[in-house]
């Protein structure tokens, strides 16, 4: 199995969130990589790390979450891996949930996200984004 970070999705991945069901509550599951010293797309200066720049948009997100009727549900970092194999574990792990998927869009399209999302992407080396739905095994 092949596992590749990124921090924006592909067209494909896109238009399949955009498909289907957008309207049944979704909880994500980040998986997240930090680079070591923040790099921001405007090129301002900063002392920051990764985590330290992720750290500000998860303060952020709170609100923003909040506004589309999601909430947080669970951060923590990652200690080791217990079963399986990777050739590099992840650095933190964080779980939101969203009354559906256009919320989650509604969310991401806001300028105010949008603002805040510019501390996700000086952050994040990269991460995966796992969409999940409650439901019996």
């Amino acid at each position: 199995m092949e596992v590749k970070n990124s921090v924006i999705p592909t067209k494909a991945q896109m238009e399949g969130f955009l498909e289907g069901d957008i309207e049944s509550p979704i909880v994500m599951v980040n998986l997240l990589k930090f680079k070591e010293n923040a790099e921001y797309e405007d090129g301002r200066e900063t002392n920051l790390s990764g985590r330290e720049a992720y750290a500000i948009y998860g303060k952020e997100v709170m609100a923003h979450l909040n506004k589309v009727g999601g909430s947080f549900v669970f951060s923590g970092s990652i200690n080791r891996l217990m079963l399986g194999e990777v050739e590099e574990l992840w650095d933190a792990v964080a779980i939101a949930r969203y009354p559906s998927r256009k919320a989650m869009l509604q969310m991401m399209m806001d300028p105010a996200y949008q603002e805040s999302e510019k501390h996700r992407s000086a952050g994040l080396k990269g991460q995966l984004n796992i969409e999940t739905k409650e439901g019996n095994l």
